[in-house]
């Protein structure tokens, strides 16, 4: 998931130097959305683990 997170990144990069601000602006928020839904599913992860030991 943080791959895609990624990847969404750096075609919003891209998308914003090549001036096509749509394109850059929509790229940007599901690069945002999925590097948050990473990070709770992390949390998660690591909560679970301390919580069975």
């Amino acid at each position: 998931m943080l791959y895609y997170a990624l990847v969404f990144l750096v075609v919003a990069l891209i998308a914003g130097v090549l001036g096509f601000g749509g394109i850059a602006g929509a790229s940007a928020s599901i690069a945002q959305v999925l590097f948050f839904v990473f990070l709770v599913l992390f949390v998660v992860s690591l909560v679970m683990r301390v919580a069975r030991r």
